[in-house]
């Protein structure tokens, strides 16, 4: 198994970045790396239970992720399990994401995106690069 950590810092409060990360109408304007867009009825991070997306591609290739939220802790993190479907549906290995909140001390915000539990390097990478996109969207969402 492998991890992958990415920090960032955003010029916007605790509340408002965990508002971003865990409200529904919010997490769709910044889920998946750019150049995709989101299909969801259940990309929801404020409550405990099921959640999933489908992230689509220009052309039309859909990628399919679901979970389940394990912890909400407003305004510090939100907990969740992941695991990609292939073509027929079905469900691949899981692993676990964390979001982390902290105040910066001048009226920002700490950041912290953990993902434990990937297959391998590979994985990692992978997802280093799609997490960092869509990391990317949530700062112009913020920076709003």
């Amino acid at each position: 198994m492998a991890d992958l950590t990415l920090t960032r810092h955003f010029a916007a409060t605790p509340e408002r970045v965990f508002e971003a990360i865990s409200r529904p109408e919010a997490l769709l304007q910044w889920w998946g790396p750019e150049g995709l867009r989101v299909e969801s009825d259940t990309l929801d991070f404020t409550r405990l239970g099921p959640w999933g997306s489908v992230m689509i591609n220009a052309d039309g290739a859909r990628y399919k992720v679901t979970g389940q939220v394990t912890h909400v802790d407003p305004p510090r993190s939100v907990g969740f399990t992941w695991a990609w479907h292939d073509d027929t549906d079905t469900r691949g290995p899981e692993s676990h994401v964390t979001f982390t909140v902290e105040p910066d001390g001048s009226g920002g915000t700490l950041f912290r995106l953990s993902h434990v539990d990937l297959a391998d390097e590979d994985a990692v990478a992978n997802h280093n690069t799609g997490w960092s996109s869509s990391l990317t969207k949530l700062d112009a969402l913020l920076a709003t």
